[in-house]
């Protein structure tokens, strides 16, 4: 019945190969798209900004007080084996602090969670944790309870997606102890949603509840009693989102003949969204869903016999003959032999607005096309959105997109219709980057160089701007239509700095310095493959690692920017990490940085995808300034199989995704990994879990 796994002799990070399957469809084992000949950061060394220059001539960057979005958030909590009880959990810890309400940077207090391989979520000593909702179960009127052995397309319609990911909870007005929360729902996984699936002959029904499994939910959640978060059935604002709904494509690639198919001649009329990775929350109100590893959706890319249109596809990681899913067969605007456009009309950021149920929601192609990983905005001080944005692809690059409008504040509707136009004109930049240290310090085993860290400075490269009249290319060869379409070519050309895949990018709200998530690039330095350089500075990269950047204090529009990195992650015991430059006996080990948020106090949590050290992915947190910077402290841990997604910390609640738990190569429904969340016998189901302290004081103080 089900086609074997292939066999995997190295897959991204600690990812089961059946993650990498069902996720990025199998993106680590084939060519890297990036083939241009970028120069890496050392090439470029005489003309480099130096990073102690510039921080000499701009202070520190403080960002607008509405960026709160930003901070808003919550996390997981220590889910058994069995059924999630709330009951309070933890480990013995692992560096400073021995109990709960101890040492640390405020905000951090807590005994660290030690690394482990444990069928649950593991949370520190005196938390306790609850499920807020999984997969199936019922948000919309008419739907019914989750029965996975009677799932049909239309009950998923109204149902909490597969496989949760980004998170973001935004005030409810009017409804005391209520929170409105916003989820992505990146993919599915097939083998473990359906009793006896065959790849080979997926059933049109199985193909349609995978269409109303993937997409958005928006779920009205309420504070229980004893501390917890739990979901609010069939209010009114809930909402589902999926592959079949419609969005409408806005900014300076609407209506242009590359997003022309035949059901939409007009090109500004989408159905669905796929791969909904992270996102961002805005000052406006609204939320913003990163569309990720979309390539892998359509198939035959290997009969496209037009060079120009293969290249394309190519540079987009679009490979191959039948899709994993075969959705083509069931509708053939996935086969791009049939509907050659549609595949442009995805790769773009999603706003949303999820106070209003009846909105269409955009996919705003001014901030570019490519496999975005989030897109978290803050102000300028004259009020312009900047939206941070990382391309998630070995070898590829991130990017920033300033406003040209400024955000009106107040309640009204001109107010709230203006603000949702901020995100179609403006100007897209691509980040170049220079390194301080001669090339030759720079060795590939991770050693800090000379100078005790790695940094330097960095330029945003502009791609194109649009404006009222139109919009303006600024690549050379490309019109701006086709910058914001093949937004990687354009970036190749301008000769954007290659990183280690560059996942979620946010600005911290207490400093105004922007945090990259860089979670890893086992190809780095291999044979015909770009070498080490300061920004990315080990060979055959396993753990990742974050960059953080200095842009100037009262113009983060600004195109210059210094740049160091914050970590270097992997086994503190390893000579090849840097926390900061605090003592490395006294931090948590930490590998594969992924999503990342800040809590009230200014400290970065961080979850992690693809644990390479041995043992399951958890969240963290850092502290980012004072006398503690780079003290990293584990705060969760991970079901067996499973990803953290999606880290929202608030004063006291934290809430994180469980994706993909007991995703492990071999897994069926009759043969699972994992007995999360609900115990033996049942289907393993992602979930959002909140974790709170069990005495009701704030999280880690």
């Amino acid at each position: 019945m089900r086609k074997q796994l292939p066999i995997i002799t190295s897959h991204q990070g600690g990812r089961s190969a059946m993650t990498c399957r069902f996720r990025c469809g199998d993106a680590c084992f084939h060519e890297v798209p990036n083939t241009s000949g970028n120069a890496y950061v050392g090439e470029v060394i005489a003309g480099a900004l130096s990073r102690r220059s510039m921080v000499r001539a701009a202070a520190v960057v403080t960002v607008a007080a509405a960026a709160g979005g930003a901070v808003l958030g919550a996390g997981a909590g220590d889910a058994s084996a069995g059924p999630v009880d709330g009951r309070a959990g933890g480990q013995d810890g692992h560096g400073p602090g021995k109990h709960h309400g101890g040492d640390g940077a405020r905000g951090l207090r807590f005994a660290p969670v030690a690394p482990n391989t444990d069928d649950r979520v593991t949370v520190p000593e005196g938390y306790a944790q609850n499920l807020v909702i999984s997969w199936g179960e019922p948000i919309l009127r008419g739907a019914p309870d989750f029965d996975p052995e009677r799932q049909s397309a239309k009950a998923q319609a109204g149902q909490f997606g597969y496989n949760n990911d980004f998170l973001s909870l935004l005030p409810l007005r009017g409804e005391r102890c209520r929170q409105l929360l916003v989820a992505n729902h990146e993919y599915t996984d097939e083998i473990l949603m359906f009793r006896d699936y065959d790849d080979q002959r997926p059933t049109r029904e199985q193909v349609e509840i995978a269409w109303a499994a993937h997409g958005l939910s928006v779920v009205v959640v309420e504070e229980e009693h004893r501390g917890g978060l739990r979901a609010v059935r069939r209010h009114q604002l809930n909402r589902r989102l999926t592959v079949t709904s419609e969005f409408r494509l806005s900014g300076p690639a609407a209506g242009s003949e590359l997003v022309r198919t035949k059901a939409d001649p007009h090109g500004t009329t989408v159905l669905g969204t796929l791969n909904n990775c992270s996102g961002g929350t805005t000052p406006w109100g609204t939320t913003l869903h990163g569309e990720e590893n979309f390539n892998q959706y359509f198939a035959n890319a290997e009969k496209v016999t037009d060079p120009d249109r293969a290249a394309r596809l190519k540079r987009y990681g679009v490979v191959g003959g039948a899709s994993e899913r075969r959705w083509e067969e069931f509708d053939e605007r996935f086969d791009l032999l049939k509907e050659p456009n549609e595949i442009n009309r995805f790769g773009y950021v999603v706003e949303l607005d999820p106070y209003d149920p009846g909105s269409t929601p955009r996919k705003r192609t001014a901030l570019g096309r490519f496999k975005h990983e989030g897109a978290q905005p803050r102000l300028t001080r004259d009020g312009r959105p900047v939206v941070y944005l990382g391309d998630d692809e070995k070898f590829d690059y991130f990017y920033k997109f300033v406003s040209a409008k400024r955000m009106r504040h107040g309640g009204g509707r001109a107010a709230h219709a203006h603000n949702l136009t901020l995100l179609d004109e403006g100007t897209l930049y691509v980040a170049k980057l220079t390194g301080d240290s001669p090339a030759g310090s720079i060795d590939g085993s991770g050693k800090l160089p000379a100078d005790g860290e790695f940094d330097g400075g960095g330029e945003w490269i502009p791609l194109a701007t649009a404006g009222p009249e139109g919009a303006v290319s600024h690549v050379e060869g490309m019109s701006a239509e086709e910058v914001y379409v093949f937004t990687r070519f354009a970036a190749d050309k301008a000769g954007a700095t290659k990183m280690d895949r560059p996942e979620d990018i946010e600005p911290s709200p207490k400093t105004g310095k922007v945090y990259v998530a860089l979670t890893n690039n086992t190809d780095r330095g291999k044979e015909g493959k770009a070498g080490p350089d300061e920004a990315n500075p080990r060979n055959l990269n396993k753990h990742g690692q974050i960059l953080e950047l200095t842009e100037h204090r009262e113009r983060p529009e600004a195109t210059r920017f210094a740049w160091s990195l914050f970590l270097v992650a992997g086994d503190p015991e390893d000579p090849a990490t840097y926390f900061a430059g605090f003592p490395k006996d006294r931090v948590s080990p930490i590998s594969c940085p992924d999503n990342v948020a800040f809590d009230p106090h200014g400290n970065l949590w961080i979850s992690t995808d693809g644990n390479a050290l041995g043992t399951h992915d958890g969240l963290f947190g850092v502290a980012t300034r004072g006398e503690r910077r780079g003290e990293l402290k584990q705060f969760l841990t991970m079901p067996k199989g499973a990803e953290t997604c999606g880290p929202l910390v608030q004063d006291r609640h934290v809430l994180v995704s469980v994706q993909h738990p007991g995703e492990v190569d071999g897994a069926t429904v009759d043969k699972p990994a994992s007995q999360w969340p609900d115990g033996p016998g049942s289907y393993v189901r992602p979930s959002v879990v909140s974790v709170w302290r069990a005495d009701g004081r704030g999280i880690g103080v």
